[in-house]
């Protein structure tokens, strides 16, 4: 799925959408150059789950995690300062807690991360921005089909 987000809105907007109708469980890799949307994406996500007060950027200490309204919890990742996968084992997370998380710079996690249900690449486009989702699972599967379904997407379709 490819979508244009003209503005920080769209960005919230969408990511309302795909947390409208998540799974039970998720992991989600955002992908993307420095400024490309990744941070903006993964707030709107926890805001729209119910995260009240402030929503920080993991970027200093790693990992965030985050009581959601369903009484579930979240795990926002930022993996960009980490020079190698190996130290994800000292951050003392298991793949089996938390209901989602949103994982940005994935690929410094290497097979020390658990897959991706959804993979979301985001990149600067034009004065807006891209968003590509990309399902790693049955699960991943499901989500998106949840999402194309909405009638909420027409809004983010790109002119053809």
């Amino acid at each position: 799925m490819r979508l244009h987000l003209p503005t920080a809105e769209h960005t919230d907007r969408i990511a309302a959408l795909f947390a409208s109708v998540r799974p039970a469980r998720a992991i989600v890799h955002l992908r993307g150059d420095l400024g490309a949307g990744k941070s903006t994406f993964a707030r709107a996500m926890l805001r729209a789950l119910g995260v009240q007060g402030a929503i920080r950027s993991p970027t200093y200490t790693l990992v965030e995690r985050y009581p959601l309204h369903d009484g579930s919890d979240a795990l926002h990742l930022d993996l960009y300062r980490i020079g190698d996968p190996g130290e994800l084992e000292f951050l003392g997370i298991d793949a089996g807690e938390g209901a989602l998380w949103l994982v940005e710079w994935p690929e410094r996690g290497g097979a020390h991360l658990p897959p991706a249900d959804l993979d979301v690449a985001m990149a600067i486009d034009g004065a807006g921005r891209s968003l590509d989702a990309v399902a790693g699972s049955p699960v991943g599967d499901e989500w998106l089909a949840l999402v194309a379904g909405s009638t909420d997407l027409a809004a983010f379709v790109p002119p053809r």
